[in-house]
Protein backbone atom coordinates (compact mmCIF):
# COMPACT_ATOMS: atom_id res chain seq x y z
CA UNK A 1 0.00 0.00 0.00
CA UNK A 2 1.39 3.39 -0.96
CA UNK A 3 0.86 6.78 0.62
CA UNK A 4 -1.36 7.69 -2.34
CA UNK A 5 -3.80 4.95 -1.25
CA UNK A 6 -4.34 6.60 2.12
CA UNK A 7 -6.50 9.52 3.17
CA UNK A 8 -5.76 11.38 6.43
CA UNK A 9 -8.57 11.34 8.98
CA UNK A 10 -8.02 12.84 12.42
CA UNK A 11 -5.21 10.84 14.12
CA UNK A 12 -5.10 8.01 11.60
CA UNK A 13 -5.18 7.23 7.89
CA UNK A 14 -7.46 4.98 5.86
CA UNK A 15 -7.94 3.98 2.26
CA UNK A 16 -9.90 6.55 0.25
CA UNK A 17 -12.73 4.14 -0.60
CA UNK A 18 -13.10 3.19 3.07
CA UNK A 19 -13.24 6.88 3.95
CA UNK A 20 -15.83 7.59 1.23
CA UNK A 21 -18.17 4.78 2.22
CA UNK A 22 -17.87 5.54 5.92
CA UNK A 23 -19.11 9.05 5.19
CA UNK A 24 -21.70 7.76 2.72
CA UNK A 25 -23.23 5.44 5.30
CA UNK A 26 -23.43 8.26 7.82
CA UNK A 27 -25.24 10.34 5.19
CA UNK A 28 -27.57 7.49 4.21
CA UNK A 29 -28.52 6.85 7.82
CA UNK A 30 -29.28 10.54 8.27
CA UNK A 31 -31.28 10.99 5.04
CA UNK A 32 -33.31 7.81 5.49
CA UNK A 33 -34.52 9.18 8.82
CA UNK A 34 -34.66 12.97 8.33
CA UNK A 35 -35.04 13.69 4.60
CA UNK A 36 -38.55 13.03 3.27
CA UNK A 37 -37.42 12.88 -0.36
CA UNK A 38 -34.88 10.10 0.28
CA UNK A 39 -36.90 8.41 3.02
CA UNK A 40 -39.37 7.46 0.28
CA UNK A 41 -36.69 6.57 -2.31
CA UNK A 42 -34.73 4.39 0.10
CA UNK A 43 -37.66 2.46 1.51
CA UNK A 44 -36.55 -1.17 1.66
CA UNK A 45 -32.85 -0.40 1.17
CA UNK A 46 -30.59 -2.23 3.60
CA UNK A 47 -27.67 -0.44 5.23
CA UNK A 48 -24.70 -0.26 5.42
CA UNK A 49 -23.47 0.13 1.84
CA UNK A 50 -20.12 -1.69 1.79
CA UNK A 51 -18.78 -0.90 -1.69
CA UNK A 52 -19.57 -0.08 -5.29
CA UNK A 53 -21.61 -3.26 -5.81
CA UNK A 54 -23.92 -2.22 -2.96
CA UNK A 55 -23.94 1.38 -4.19
CA UNK A 56 -25.33 0.29 -7.55
CA UNK A 57 -28.38 -1.11 -5.77
CA UNK A 58 -29.39 2.41 -4.72
CA UNK A 59 -31.72 4.18 -7.19
CA UNK A 60 -30.46 7.06 -9.29
CA UNK A 61 -31.61 10.61 -8.55
CA UNK A 62 -32.57 12.70 -11.58
CA UNK A 63 -33.14 16.37 -12.21
CA UNK A 64 -36.65 15.55 -13.42
CA UNK A 65 -37.43 14.03 -10.01
CA UNK A 66 -36.23 17.16 -8.21
CA UNK A 67 -38.28 19.44 -10.47
CA UNK A 68 -41.40 17.30 -10.05
CA UNK A 69 -40.89 17.20 -6.28
CA UNK A 70 -40.76 20.99 -6.12
CA UNK A 71 -43.86 21.24 -8.27
CA UNK A 72 -45.75 18.96 -5.89
CA UNK A 73 -44.26 20.44 -2.72
CA UNK A 74 -43.74 24.10 -3.59
CA UNK A 75 -41.59 26.05 -3.28
CA UNK A 76 -38.54 24.08 -2.10
CA UNK A 77 -39.54 20.42 -2.29
CA UNK A 78 -38.79 17.69 0.25
CA UNK A 79 -35.05 17.28 -0.35
CA UNK A 80 -34.26 19.89 2.30
CA UNK A 81 -33.45 17.92 5.43
CA UNK A 82 -34.00 20.63 8.03
CA UNK A 83 -36.71 23.15 8.96
CA UNK A 84 -36.69 26.34 6.90
CA UNK A 85 -35.32 28.32 9.86
CA UNK A 86 -32.05 26.35 9.62
CA UNK A 87 -31.19 27.65 6.12
CA UNK A 88 -29.19 30.77 5.31
CA UNK A 89 -28.43 30.60 1.56
CA UNK A 90 -30.73 30.57 -1.49
CA UNK A 91 -29.67 29.72 -5.04
CA UNK A 92 -31.31 28.25 -8.11
CA UNK A 93 -30.20 26.45 -11.23
CA UNK A 94 -29.97 28.43 -14.45
CA UNK A 95 -32.98 26.72 -16.02
CA UNK A 96 -31.11 26.29 -19.31
CA UNK A 97 -32.61 22.83 -19.89
CA UNK A 98 -35.92 23.18 -18.01
CA UNK A 99 -37.51 24.62 -14.92
CA UNK A 100 -34.97 25.99 -12.41
CA UNK A 101 -34.52 24.12 -9.13
CA UNK A 102 -34.63 26.22 -5.94
CA UNK A 103 -31.98 25.16 -3.45
CA UNK A 104 -31.31 26.20 0.14
CA UNK A 105 -28.13 25.66 2.15
CA UNK A 106 -27.57 25.63 5.87
CA UNK A 107 -24.57 27.40 7.35
CA UNK A 108 -22.80 24.04 7.59
CA UNK A 109 -23.62 23.03 4.02
CA UNK A 110 -22.42 26.41 2.76
CA UNK A 111 -19.15 25.90 4.64
CA UNK A 112 -18.87 22.56 2.82
CA UNK A 113 -19.13 24.44 -0.50
CA UNK A 114 -16.28 26.69 0.62
CA UNK A 115 -14.23 23.63 1.57
CA UNK A 116 -14.71 22.19 -1.92
CA UNK A 117 -13.47 25.46 -3.40
CA UNK A 118 -10.30 25.22 -1.31
CA UNK A 119 -9.32 22.28 -3.54
CA UNK A 120 -9.97 24.39 -6.65
CA UNK A 121 -7.73 27.17 -5.34
CA UNK A 122 -5.05 24.76 -4.11
CA UNK A 123 -4.78 23.00 -7.46
CA UNK A 124 -4.64 26.38 -9.24
CA UNK A 125 -1.79 27.59 -7.04
CA UNK A 126 -3.78 30.39 -5.41
CA UNK A 127 -2.39 31.58 -2.06
CA UNK A 128 -3.50 34.03 0.61
CA UNK A 129 -1.32 36.67 -1.07
CA UNK A 130 -3.50 36.70 -4.17
CA UNK A 131 -6.17 39.28 -4.95
CA UNK A 132 -9.17 37.65 -6.60
CA UNK A 133 -11.48 39.52 -8.97
CA UNK A 134 -14.84 37.89 -9.67
CA UNK A 135 -16.25 39.08 -12.99
CA UNK A 136 -19.80 38.05 -12.35
CA UNK A 137 -23.17 39.72 -11.78
CA UNK A 138 -24.27 38.21 -8.50
CA UNK A 139 -27.79 36.79 -8.58
CA UNK A 140 -29.65 33.61 -7.53
CA UNK A 141 -27.60 31.47 -9.94
CA UNK A 142 -24.80 30.12 -7.75
CA UNK A 143 -22.04 31.01 -10.23
CA UNK A 144 -19.02 32.14 -8.26
CA UNK A 145 -20.78 32.78 -4.95
CA UNK A 146 -19.01 29.78 -3.42
CA UNK A 147 -15.74 30.92 -4.98
CA UNK A 148 -16.24 34.25 -3.24
CA UNK A 149 -16.72 32.54 0.12
CA UNK A 150 -13.84 30.16 -0.52
CA UNK A 151 -11.52 33.03 -1.41
CA UNK A 152 -12.30 34.81 1.86
CA UNK A 153 -11.77 31.58 3.79
CA UNK A 154 -8.37 31.18 2.13
CA UNK A 155 -7.40 34.66 3.32
CA UNK A 156 -7.45 36.41 -0.06
CA UNK A 157 -8.73 39.86 -0.86
CA UNK A 158 -11.83 39.14 -2.94
CA UNK A 159 -13.24 41.86 -5.21
CA UNK A 160 -16.82 41.35 -6.49
CA UNK A 161 -17.42 42.68 -9.99
CA UNK A 162 -21.20 42.73 -9.92
CA UNK A 163 -23.08 45.75 -11.29
CA UNK A 164 -20.19 46.90 -13.49
CA UNK A 165 -19.70 47.17 -17.23
CA UNK A 166 -16.91 45.20 -18.89
CA UNK A 167 -14.76 48.32 -19.15
CA UNK A 168 -15.34 49.15 -15.47
CA UNK A 169 -14.32 45.65 -14.49
CA UNK A 170 -11.11 45.90 -16.48
CA UNK A 171 -10.34 49.22 -14.83
CA UNK A 172 -10.91 47.69 -11.40
CA UNK A 173 -8.69 44.71 -12.23
CA UNK A 174 -5.86 47.04 -13.24
CA UNK A 175 -6.24 49.55 -10.41
CA UNK A 176 -6.52 46.92 -7.68
CA UNK A 177 -3.72 44.79 -9.13
CA UNK A 178 -5.89 41.67 -9.07
CA UNK A 179 -3.82 38.53 -9.68
CA UNK A 180 -6.63 35.96 -10.12
CA UNK A 181 -9.69 36.30 -12.36
CA UNK A 182 -12.83 34.19 -11.95
CA UNK A 183 -15.22 34.19 -14.91
CA UNK A 184 -16.89 32.04 -17.52
CA UNK A 185 -14.64 31.21 -20.51
CA UNK A 186 -16.92 33.25 -22.77
CA UNK A 187 -16.64 36.30 -20.56
CA UNK A 188 -12.86 36.01 -20.29
CA UNK A 189 -12.84 36.22 -24.10
CA UNK A 190 -15.31 39.10 -24.03
CA UNK A 191 -13.00 41.05 -21.70
CA UNK A 192 -10.17 40.54 -24.20
CA UNK A 193 -12.41 41.99 -26.91
CA UNK A 194 -13.36 44.93 -24.65
CA UNK A 195 -9.70 45.60 -23.87
CA UNK A 196 -8.88 45.83 -27.58
CA UNK A 197 -11.81 48.17 -28.18
CA UNK A 198 -10.55 50.51 -25.43
CA UNK A 199 -6.79 50.18 -26.05
CA UNK A 200 -6.25 48.47 -22.70
CA UNK A 201 -3.11 46.34 -22.46
CA UNK A 202 -4.07 43.21 -20.52
CA UNK A 203 -0.44 42.12 -20.35
CA UNK A 204 0.17 45.10 -18.07
CA UNK A 205 -2.32 43.69 -15.53
CA UNK A 206 -1.27 41.57 -12.55
CA UNK A 207 -3.55 38.70 -13.59
CA UNK A 208 -1.53 35.48 -13.58
CA UNK A 209 -4.27 32.90 -13.14
CA UNK A 210 -7.78 32.64 -14.59
CA UNK A 211 -10.24 30.14 -13.09
CA UNK A 212 -13.17 29.44 -15.39
CA UNK A 213 -16.51 27.79 -14.72
CA UNK A 214 -20.05 27.61 -16.07
CA UNK A 215 -18.99 26.21 -19.47
CA UNK A 216 -16.59 23.50 -20.65
CA UNK A 217 -14.38 26.03 -22.48
CA UNK A 218 -11.62 26.02 -19.89
CA UNK A 219 -10.84 22.39 -20.77
CA UNK A 220 -11.02 22.91 -24.55
CA UNK A 221 -7.41 23.48 -25.72
CA UNK A 222 -8.26 26.04 -28.41
CA UNK A 223 -10.52 28.04 -26.08
CA UNK A 224 -7.98 27.89 -23.29
CA UNK A 225 -5.21 29.01 -25.65
CA UNK A 226 -7.29 31.97 -26.88
CA UNK A 227 -7.83 33.12 -23.28
CA UNK A 228 -4.22 32.60 -22.26
CA UNK A 229 -2.88 34.39 -25.33
CA UNK A 230 -5.19 37.35 -24.75
CA UNK A 231 -4.41 37.73 -21.05
CA UNK A 232 -0.88 36.40 -20.71
CA UNK A 233 -2.13 34.24 -17.84
CA UNK A 234 -2.66 30.54 -17.17
CA UNK A 235 -6.19 29.12 -17.30
CA UNK A 236 -7.49 26.60 -14.77
CA UNK A 237 -10.88 24.99 -15.27
CA UNK A 238 -13.43 24.21 -12.57
CA UNK A 239 -16.72 22.36 -12.81
CA UNK A 240 -19.68 22.24 -10.47
CA UNK A 241 -23.45 22.33 -10.37
CA UNK A 242 -25.83 24.26 -8.15
CA UNK A 243 -27.57 21.06 -7.14
CA UNK A 244 -24.53 18.82 -6.55
CA UNK A 245 -21.62 21.10 -5.57
CA UNK A 246 -18.13 22.10 -6.80
CA UNK A 247 -16.92 18.66 -7.74
CA UNK A 248 -14.00 19.04 -10.16
CA UNK A 249 -10.97 21.11 -11.02
CA UNK A 250 -7.99 21.14 -13.38
CA UNK A 251 -4.30 21.13 -12.50
CA UNK A 252 -0.92 22.29 -13.79
CA UNK A 253 -0.99 19.64 -16.54
CA UNK A 254 -4.17 21.15 -18.08
CA UNK A 255 -5.21 17.85 -19.63
CA UNK A 256 -8.55 17.31 -17.94
CA UNK A 257 -10.36 17.51 -14.62
CA UNK A 258 -9.93 15.82 -11.26
CA UNK A 259 -12.94 14.70 -9.21
CA UNK A 260 -12.69 15.84 -5.59
CA UNK A 261 -13.12 12.31 -4.27
CA UNK A 262 -12.77 13.31 -0.64
CA UNK A 263 -16.21 14.97 -0.99
CA UNK A 264 -17.82 13.09 -3.91
CA UNK A 265 -18.24 9.50 -5.08
CA UNK A 266 -18.14 9.34 -8.88
CA UNK A 267 -19.50 6.77 -11.32
CA UNK A 268 -19.59 6.80 -15.13
CA UNK A 269 -22.57 5.03 -16.69
CA UNK A 270 -24.07 4.38 -20.09
CA UNK A 271 -26.74 7.10 -20.56
CA UNK A 272 -29.30 4.61 -21.87
CA UNK A 273 -28.71 1.41 -19.89
CA UNK A 274 -27.41 2.87 -16.62
CA UNK A 275 -24.65 0.24 -16.46
CA UNK A 276 -20.98 1.13 -15.88
CA UNK A 277 -18.95 1.89 -19.01
CA UNK A 278 -15.54 0.46 -19.81
CA UNK A 279 -12.18 2.20 -19.61
CA UNK A 280 -11.83 4.79 -22.39
CA UNK A 281 -15.56 4.91 -23.18
CA UNK A 282 -17.82 7.92 -22.96
CA UNK A 283 -20.56 7.94 -20.39
CA UNK A 284 -22.69 10.06 -18.11
CA UNK A 285 -21.16 11.22 -14.84
CA UNK A 286 -23.08 10.20 -11.70
CA UNK A 287 -22.15 11.88 -8.42
CA UNK A 288 -22.93 11.53 -4.73
CA UNK A 289 -22.04 14.48 -2.48
CA UNK A 290 -20.85 13.47 0.99
CA UNK A 291 -20.97 16.63 3.08
CA UNK A 292 -24.07 18.58 2.11
CA UNK A 293 -26.58 17.30 4.66
CA UNK A 294 -28.88 20.25 4.10
CA UNK A 295 -29.39 19.29 0.44
CA UNK A 296 -27.97 15.81 -0.20
CA UNK A 297 -27.88 14.17 -3.61
CA UNK A 298 -27.19 10.45 -3.89
CA UNK A 299 -26.32 8.87 -7.25
CA UNK A 300 -27.29 12.05 -9.08
CA UNK A 301 -27.28 11.82 -12.88
CA UNK A 302 -25.50 15.04 -13.80
CA UNK A 303 -26.04 14.88 -17.57
CA UNK A 304 -22.32 15.63 -18.04
CA UNK A 305 -20.70 13.38 -20.64
CA UNK A 306 -17.13 12.35 -19.76
CA UNK A 307 -14.51 9.78 -20.74
CA UNK A 308 -14.09 7.06 -18.14
CA UNK A 309 -10.42 6.65 -17.25
CA UNK A 310 -8.51 4.72 -14.59
CA UNK A 311 -5.23 6.48 -15.39
CA UNK A 312 -3.58 8.78 -12.91
CA UNK A 313 -2.79 12.33 -14.00
CA UNK A 314 0.89 13.17 -14.46
CA UNK A 315 0.55 15.91 -11.81
CA UNK A 316 0.54 13.19 -9.14
CA UNK A 317 -3.02 13.75 -7.92
CA UNK A 318 -4.50 10.27 -7.43
CA UNK A 319 -8.15 11.38 -7.49
CA UNK A 320 -10.23 10.15 -10.43
CA UNK A 321 -9.18 11.92 -13.63
CA UNK A 322 -11.46 12.92 -16.53
CA UNK A 323 -9.38 13.34 -19.72
CA UNK A 324 -10.45 16.46 -21.68
CA UNK A 325 -12.86 17.44 -18.89
CA UNK A 326 -16.56 17.57 -19.77
CA UNK A 327 -16.98 16.30 -23.33
CA UNK A 328 -20.53 17.62 -23.56
CA UNK A 329 -23.98 17.67 -22.03
CA UNK A 330 -26.35 14.78 -22.68
CA UNK A 331 -29.14 17.32 -23.29
CA UNK A 332 -26.98 19.24 -25.80
CA UNK A 333 -26.24 16.36 -28.18
CA UNK A 334 -27.99 16.60 -31.54
CA UNK A 335 -27.91 14.03 -34.36
CA UNK A 336 -27.34 15.67 -37.75
CA UNK A 337 -27.36 13.32 -40.75
CA UNK A 338 -26.39 10.41 -38.52
CA UNK A 339 -23.55 12.27 -36.73
CA UNK A 340 -23.64 13.02 -32.98
CA UNK A 341 -22.86 16.72 -32.53
CA UNK A 342 -21.93 18.51 -29.29
CA UNK A 343 -21.67 22.33 -29.35
CA UNK A 344 -18.31 22.02 -27.58
CA UNK A 345 -16.92 20.10 -30.57
CA UNK A 346 -17.82 22.98 -32.88
CA UNK A 347 -16.46 25.62 -30.51
CA UNK A 348 -13.14 23.81 -30.18
CA UNK A 349 -12.67 24.10 -33.95
CA UNK A 350 -13.85 27.70 -34.29
CA UNK A 351 -11.53 28.93 -31.51
CA UNK A 352 -8.53 27.83 -33.57
CA UNK A 353 -9.23 30.83 -35.81
CA UNK A 354 -8.19 34.12 -34.19
CA UNK A 355 -10.12 36.11 -36.81
CA UNK A 356 -13.48 34.70 -35.65
CA UNK A 357 -14.85 37.07 -32.99
CA UNK A 358 -18.11 35.33 -32.10
CA UNK A 359 -20.36 32.56 -33.38
CA UNK A 360 -23.78 30.97 -33.05
CA UNK A 361 -24.91 27.43 -33.90
CA UNK A 362 -28.33 27.17 -35.56
CA UNK A 363 -30.21 23.87 -35.86
CA UNK A 364 -33.12 23.86 -38.30
CA UNK A 365 -35.28 21.52 -40.36
CA UNK A 366 -35.27 21.26 -44.15
CA UNK A 367 -37.13 18.60 -46.12
CA UNK A 368 -37.96 16.86 -42.82
CA UNK A 369 -34.24 16.51 -42.03
CA UNK A 370 -32.29 18.11 -39.18
CA UNK A 371 -29.66 20.54 -40.50
CA UNK A 372 -26.97 22.77 -39.01
CA UNK A 373 -25.41 26.10 -39.86
CA UNK A 374 -22.96 28.29 -37.99
CA UNK A 375 -23.15 32.07 -38.00
CA UNK A 376 -19.79 33.75 -37.47
CA UNK A 377 -18.42 37.24 -37.02
CA UNK A 378 -15.10 37.25 -38.83
CA UNK A 379 -13.14 37.72 -42.02
CA UNK A 380 -14.33 36.12 -45.25
CA UNK A 381 -10.78 34.90 -45.97
CA UNK A 382 -10.89 32.26 -43.22
CA UNK A 383 -14.33 30.85 -44.04
CA UNK A 384 -13.05 28.31 -46.55
CA UNK A 385 -10.47 26.92 -44.13
CA UNK A 386 -12.99 26.84 -41.28
CA UNK A 387 -15.55 25.02 -43.41
CA UNK A 388 -12.96 22.45 -44.46
CA UNK A 389 -11.81 21.85 -40.87
CA UNK A 390 -15.39 21.45 -39.62
CA UNK A 391 -16.02 18.82 -42.28
CA UNK A 392 -12.77 17.01 -41.50
CA UNK A 393 -13.25 16.92 -37.73
CA UNK A 394 -17.04 16.44 -37.55
CA UNK A 395 -17.53 14.24 -40.60
CA UNK A 396 -20.27 16.36 -42.21
CA UNK A 397 -20.68 19.59 -44.17
CA UNK A 398 -21.60 22.61 -42.07
CA UNK A 399 -23.15 25.67 -43.67
CA UNK A 400 -21.38 28.90 -42.65
CA UNK A 401 -22.99 32.34 -42.63
CA UNK A 402 -20.88 35.46 -42.09
CA UNK A 403 -22.73 38.16 -40.16
CA UNK A 404 -21.75 41.72 -39.30
CA UNK A 405 -19.46 42.29 -36.34
CA UNK A 406 -21.17 42.76 -32.96
CA UNK A 407 -24.53 41.45 -34.19
CA UNK A 408 -24.28 38.19 -32.23
CA UNK A 409 -24.88 38.28 -28.45
CA UNK A 410 -22.08 38.36 -25.87
CA UNK A 411 -22.30 36.52 -22.58
CA UNK A 412 -21.31 37.13 -18.99
CA UNK A 413 -22.83 34.02 -17.41
CA UNK A 414 -23.42 30.73 -19.21
CA UNK A 415 -23.28 31.29 -22.94
CA UNK A 416 -26.25 30.39 -25.11
CA UNK A 417 -24.73 30.03 -28.55
CA UNK A 418 -27.27 27.48 -29.80
CA UNK A 419 -30.48 28.48 -31.56
CA UNK A 420 -32.77 25.48 -32.08
CA UNK A 421 -35.29 26.09 -34.88
CA UNK A 422 -36.00 22.44 -35.62
CA UNK A 423 -39.56 21.35 -36.20
CA UNK A 424 -38.82 17.64 -35.88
Amino acid sequence: MTAADLYPLYETEMKLQTYQFQRLNQLLLFTSNHNYFYKKKFRGIRLPVNGYDDLKKLPFTTKEELVEDQCQHSPYGRNHSYPLSSYVEYHQTSGTTGNPIRILDTKESWSWWSKCWQEVYRSSGVTDRDIIFIAFSFGPFIGFWAGYEGGKEKGCVVIPGGGQSSKERLTSILENKASVLLSTPSYALRLIETAKENNINLFSSAIKKIITAGEPGGSIPSVRAAIENGWGAKVFDHVGMTEIGAYGYSCSEQKGLHINESEFIAEVIHPETGSAVQEGERGELVLTNLGRYGYPLIRYRTGDIVIHSNKQCECGNYYQFLPNGIVGRKDDMVIIRGINIFPQSIESIIREFDDIKEFRIVYYTKDDMNQIKVQVEGKEEVIGDLKALLRERLGLRVELEVVEDYTLPRFEMKSRRVQDLRTS
